[in-house]
């Protein structure tokens, strides 16, 4: 599953979001924003953010996972506009889909993605740094809800934003010590 473990990764990295992981983000979205979700896996994340308000006005992934929901079958780097005011998803963390899916969302519409801090740290993130605008740190999320342990990765929401230009050289980070 991570690079610190011997699981085998659940395929398509499906890991429903849990509602500890979405707590730091909620002070950073405006009051009742609309956003899309396109890669919705089981609707978790959905649900959480509409407990709070917030309205997703279109789903979307790659199968349907979602019992009861009507999710459109398409990849996130097929989606060519946007509904809401962001797109906000937990995306697949394997590199191959998740760098496509920066460069593709963040071009339409502000992007808030879940996945690993240590992303930020590594020579692959350059290409995507002239458009990060925010991280907000997670750390540790219990993905596997039976488990008894925590992820072995800390993780971040990441805003990306091609669209908008930063007022200063780089992105804001938010530590868990500083939430906004």
């Amino acid at each position: 599953m991570g690079k610190r473990s011997n699981f085998d990764r659940v395929e398509r990295d499906f890991y429903p979001t849990p509602y500890e992981a979405v707590g730091p983000l909620l002070p950073h979205l405006p009051e009742r924003c609309n956003f899309d979700e396109p890669c919705c896996g089981d609707g978790a994340l959905i649900r959480h953010l509409e407990n709070h308000g917030h309205t997703c006005l279109r789903w979307s992934d790659v199968e349907n996972r979602w019992k009861g929901g009507d999710v459109t079958i398409v990849t996130a780097t097929e989606c060519n506009d946007c509904y809401g005011s962001f797109f906000i998803t937990n995306p697949p963390w394997d590199r191959k889909v998740l760098h496509p899916i920066i460069q593709h969302l963040s071009g339409i519409a502000p992007t808030w993605l879940l996945f690993d801090a240590d992303w930020m740290h590594t020579k692959q993130s350059i290409p995507y740094m002239g458009y990060l605008h925010k991280i907000v740190s997670v750390g540790r999320v219990k993905w596997i809800p039976d488990s008894k342990m925590t992820g072995k990765d800390n993780a971040c929401w990441y805003l990306f934003d091609q669209k908008t230009s930063r007022k200063i050289q780089a992105p804001i980070f938010y530590p868990r010590s500083l939430r906004k």
